[in-house]
């Protein structure tokens, strides 16, 4: 790699971690360099920070725009394409989530709901079943919070992050207000 220190650490732990999160080395690679690069690069230019071939850096471009992760930029007197990422870590993990969510969330939805429509034909697949309603019920709680909290605007998405445990104790005194007015209720008379 061609590559500052402080850079190079970065874009290695960035491909380590794209690994992790189910994309390629390289393309983890690219990404991290894009993001911290001052300016737009093109593929040429990445190829020789990374020091690796056009093909790859190729491939790599395209799967990051399939996930809307990069931007390609024209930069005037210069035929070749220029990439980049948003500039707005928001953007970046709202794109980030809604790609998880239509590639991974969604189709695993959509499976469960065809198979809890199927009659079981044994206890195994009633129990089997049960389970996967279970699953079911629990992402799409979860799909329909991510619906919501997607709607809100940055800073208030930011506020929320911040909450952290807080949002925990919130819970804990509603939950102690609501059972302190079913004990003060009078009973009522049939």
């Amino acid at each position: 790699m061609n590559l500052p220190p402080l850079v190079q650490s970065f874009v290695l732990h960035f491909g380590e971690m794209g690994s992790r999160w189910g994309i390629n080395r390289t393309v983890g690679q690219i990404y991290a360099l894009l993001y911290v690069s001052p300016e737009p690069l093109c593929a040429d230019e990445i190829v020789a920070a990374l020091g690796i071939s056009r093909s790859n850096v190729s491939m790599g471009l395209r799967e990051l725009q399939a996930w809307s992760l990069v931007l390609l930029k024209h930069l005037p007197g210069d035929r070749r394409d220029f990439f980049t990422t948003p500039d707005d870590i928001w953007v970046i993990l709202r794109t980030l989530a809604e790609e998880r969510k239509k590639r991974e969330v969604d189709p695993t939805l959509s499976v469960l709901r065809e198979i809890l429509i199927e009659q079981p034909a044994s206890d195994i697949e009633r129990h089997a079943q049960q389970r996967m309603a279970e699953m079911h019920s629990m992402i799409e709680r979860l799909t329909n919070w991510y619906d919501d909290v997607k709607q809100l605007d940055q800073e208030r998405l930011a506020s929320l992050l911040t909450l952290g445990s807080r949002v925990t104790k919130l819970l804990e005194t509603t939950d102690r207000i609501v059972s302190l007015g079913r004990k003060r209720r009078p009973a009522t008379r049939d």
